[in-house]
């Protein structure tokens, strides 16, 4: 053993010491480490699984909503007219003979329509009061309601009290109409005063209101004015018309029901409805989930004068979609 062994065993057992104090420093630290890793891994974990359930729980709601607005709502509110303009090439009485052979009860006049069957002149605001006392027993007779009269444009004030008087006289439930800017203050008052509402109607381009937005313009801030949507129109006019009926949920007034044979052309002809380009079971579904309540009326311009076998096919076609959609 040499001289400085004994100092050489104390520096290795303080080395070995220290050694041994490093090492478990450093175990210690790796479990803290390993265990700050684990809770981060497991709080990691947890919120992936908090972020999945969030998303899947926000698919199932739109899912829901997406149901819901398809096969929500309600079609008790349906009722299935006849726009007169239809059987335009007959007289009123005879066109209203039509109507009663379909078992369709509901109608919408316009105004130039000779009357026939015994009456005198046309319909419009003209019609003395024995005339129009004279309609009023034929449609009763009939069992069939007048329910709304259109499309019409007023010159002037004096017309649209005029027209308003008449649609009192008939129990109308609405005007179809497209009043020029300048009135719509004027006609949304009157309309509020009579408690007949105004439905503004939409005709191809370049008419105004061949839009949506310009119905919606008219009828913001007037609460009386609304829409007649013509769904056929719309189409013509590069429209679909489900969303067109979307833009204007709540305020849809009146429906002109019909089809055509070509999307985007102001010309496109009528056909006899399902046979064209509009997706009708769409349009219905759409009306039956704004629980829309009101008149479609079938306005069918083509075949003119062998139409009533066109109109019958459409109010089959209507009933058996509808009785679908119960």
């Amino acid at each position: 053993m040499t001289p400085d062994f004994p100092k050489k065993l104390r520096s290795y057992r303080t080395q070995k010491h220290i050694l041994q104090i490093n090492i478990k420093v450093m175990k210690r630290a790796a479990v803290l480490f390993i265990s700050v890793l684990l809770l981060f891994m497991i709080s990691g974990c947890n919120n992936s699984g908090s972020s999945a359930s969030a998303d899947s729980a926000a698919i199932k709601t739109d899912s829901s909503t997406s149901k819901a607005d398809s096969s929500g709502g309600s079609t008790a509110g349906f009722k299935l007219g006849v726009q007169m303009w239809t059987f335009r090439k007959f007289s009123f009485s005879d066109a209203l003979d039509k109507v009663d052979s379909t078992g369709i009860k509901n109608i919408e006049a316009f105004f130039e329509q000779k009357l026939g069957g015994g009456m005198k002149g046309a319909f419009g605001t003209e019609m003395s009061e024995a005339t129009r006392d004279q309609l009023k027993q034929l449609l009763q007779k009939k069992g069939i309601q007048a329910v709304a009269m259109g499309v019409i444009g007023p010159k002037n004030k004096a017309e649209w009290i005029k027209s308003f008087e008449l649609a009192k006289d008939l129990g109308l439930s609405y005007i179809t109409a497209e009043p020029i800017k300048t009135q719509w203050d004027m006609v949304d008052s009157l309309a509020g005063a009579y408690g007949i509402p105004v439905a503004i109607h939409d005709h191809p381009k370049p008419n105004m209101y061949w839009s949506p937005d310009s119905v919606l313009a008219a009828i913001q801030g007037h609460p009386h004015i609304g829409s007649c949507a013509d769904i056929g129109h719309w189409t013509r006019n590069g429209l679909n018309p489900v969303d067109c009926l979307r833009k204007l949920q709540g305020h849809i007034i009146g429906v002109h029901f019909k089809d055509v044979v070509q999307f985007n052309n102001p010309l496109a002809n009528d056909t006899v409805v399902s046979k064209g380009v509009i997706d009708i079971p769409a349009v219905l579904t759409e009306l039956k989930r704004q629980n829309f309540k009101g008149m479609l009326s079938i306005e069918h311009e083509s075949n003119w004068y062998h139409n009533l076998p066109d109109v019958n096919f459409t109010k089959n076609y209507y009933d058996s979609l509808v009785a679908k959609l119960q």
